[in-house]
């Protein structure tokens, strides 16, 4: 099978998000099986989150795929573009309906590209490596080749998320985009022959918009080798977060658990340290070094060094959709965690019949009985670190994520 892969970020290396890593590992799958062609862009020009990428990274996913295929991304996309180019796209979403985190990315020459190979018949299925790249994806290629969205997180959903949390950027802006998102996601998603999604909450969400659509729930997954379970349980009172330090929804993750929990917890376990481990730290974070026991370390060379090393890994997500990556990590490590419904989305972690495999908390006072009780308790912490490693190893893997992965491509038109 001939597969066409597109994905505006670079998913290389598989460290820097959730979108990079569930890119890579999806293709890498497909790869050993298929004869699949990349086609991405580089990524950034010195923006907040933005990056440079290296000739060595470009060899590493070179390796990974039959075809790799490059595109520079526009020169006044993102955080480079000036107000008139961001007015304009913001005009435009509200005209024709296509949001700017789309229009931001959007390569004519890319464009182009995809028009001449799909006509020319070369592929059996293309697929877009999260929702922005359904705008390359044009209604008539459904009658020449399979096409699949691999939706990361709603858009909409996301929205209506950061409205209702109060964590929104720009409230007025969102309160307008709102609907349009709404529309805008009901009407892409009709281009498909076959859509995904990580959570069964999404599936709702997007089944609701489209209720003939053929929709995949694909959970993401965990590379084993990369996170081992640990070897000793260290004790003490070490809580870690980790994650993209620029991204919204883990600052204000950090931001709230930092300022409405751990000083809490501190005072009933003084030698409590908080490490925040992610690269791209934004300002708001850097600023949390100044309270007590809180680091802020950005880009580390090995994240699991760093888990393996703490007491409890807290997920307090109030915001974001979709099964968190930096949830089955921690547990892949064989570390207990505490985290909110967000940050559990998709786990089966408690209730009738579940093994316990996670300790959940949305409010500042149910962090701290959770996080005590686990401090307190070793047995509690061993039970958590069995369950979670277990879950993981038979639920969410990447090979897992793949082979059904695989079904869907295989499925007919």
């Amino acid at each position: 099978m001939n597969i066409l892969m597109l994905s505006s970020t670079f998913p290389y290396p598989p460290t820097r998000g959730g979108t990079q890593v569930r890119t890579f590992n999806l293709l890498k799958y497909l790869s050993q099986r298929h004869t699949v062609t990349l086609v991405t862009q580089r990524d950034g020009y010195g923006g907040l989150g933005d990056r440079n990428v290296t000739d060595a990274e470009i060899a590493g996913l070179q390796d990974c795929v039959d075809r790799l295929v490059i595109f520079e991304r526009p020169l006044d996309s993102g955080t480079s573009a000036g107000i008139f180019q961001k007015m304009q796209r913001f005009s435009s979403f509200l005209q024709q309906g296509t949001p700017p985190s789309v229009l931001n990315r959007y390569s004519s020459e890319m464009q182009e590209w995809i028009d001449n190979v799909v006509q020319a018949g070369k592929y059996d299925v293309i697929t877009c490596e999260h929702s922005v790249n359904e705008i390359y994806v044009r209604p008539h290629f459904q009658q020449q080749l399979k096409t699949i969205v691999n939706i990361h997180s709603s858009v909409y959903g996301t929205c209506r998320n950061q409205l209702a949390t109060g964590i929104s950027e720009n409230t007025l802006r969102d309160k307008i985009s709102l609907p349009l998102l709404r529309r805008y996601e009901q009407s892409y998603c009709s281009k498909f022959s076959a859509i995904v999604v990580t959570t069964q909450e999404d599936k709702n969400q997007i089944q609701e918009f489209n209720p003939n659509s053929e929709i995949t729930v694909i959970p993401n997954g965990v590379d084993l080798v990369s996170f081992p379970n640990r070897t000793a349980d260290l004790g003490g009172h070490r809580l870690i977060f980790i994650g993209a330090m620029d991204n919204l929804a883990n600052i204000d993750a950090v931001c709230f658990f930092s300022k409405q929990v751990l000083p809490a917890i501190q005072k009933s376990y003084p030698d409590t340290t908080f490490e925040i481990v992610g690269s791209h730290p934004a300002p708001e974070v850097l600023a949390l070094k100044q309270q007590p026991g809180i680091t802020v370390t950005g880009r580390v060379p090995s994240m699991v060094e760093y888990l393996h090393k703490s007491t409890v890994c807290v997920v307090p997500m109030r915001t974001g959709f979709g099964i968190k990556n930096k949830t089955l990590e921690a547990m892949a490590a064989g570390v207990p965690i505490v985290a909110s419904d967000r940050g559990l989305e998709g786990l089966a972690v408690d209730g009738a019949g579940i093994p316990l495999r996670a300790l959940r908390a949305n409010e500042p006072a149910e962090y701290v009985i959770a996080i005590s009780q686990l401090f307190d308790h070793p047995e509690l912490r061993d039970k958590l670190s069995r369950n979670g490693r277990q879950l993981v190893e038979t639920e969410f893997t990447w090979d897992i994520a793949g082979q059904h992965y695989e079904q869907v491509c295989l499925g007919s038109r």
